[in-house]
């Protein structure tokens, strides 16, 4: 059977109406698209941020010159490599939330460093070494080895008072 001319026309009618429609899938998968590339945008500057302030405090960590400044330093001989060293920085930074940081000068002396293994040499000390100095860059109390955090805040309460 032959279709008619009039239902020919309608056909092709429809087919345009729905060839210049926008498809509402469509649309939707470019607005999830923008929203998880904002949602991304937001999580990889906030990454950024976190990654720039670590690196700004290592740094600081790691300026030796600091000691004998005229407060109390803190100094750790790290190796980096070593899981003890990085065991006696958790629990140094843990034992240190306890004082306010205008009462000492926390230090990271790296073994792979020049500076920190000058400073390890000349103090004769070895990595999993906690170097306590006074304001005037003089050793008081040298703390070897891992130690519980409770026991390093006494050790840290005892010098910044300057009873070590």
């Amino acid at each position: 059977m032959k279709k008619s001319g009039k239902s020919r026309a309608k056909a092709r009618k429809v087919q345009k109406t729905q060839d210049m429609a926008p498809a509402s899938g469509d649309r939707r998968k470019m607005l999830a698209l923008i929203r998880n590339g904002a949602i991304g945008a937001v999580v990889l500057g906030g990454a950024g941020v976190f990654s720039v302030n670590a690196v700004r405090a290592t740094i600081s960590e790691q300026d030796l010159s600091k000691i004998g400044n005229g407060i109390p330093a803190i100094v750790q001989i790290h190796d980096p490599s070593c899981a003890m060293c990085t065991e006696l920085q958790r629990e140094t930074r843990k034992a240190l939330r306890a004082f306010d940081d205008s009462e000492f000068t926390y230090l990271v002396a790296n073994i792979h460093s020049e500076d920190g293994s000058a400073l390890a040499a000349r103090h004769r000390a070895q990595h999993v070494t906690l170097l306590l100095f006074d304001g005037e860059g003089q050793v008081r109390q040298v703390l070897e080895g891992v130690r519980p955090r409770d026991e390093l805040q006494a050790h840290f309460e005892a010098h910044i008072a300057g009873g070590s």
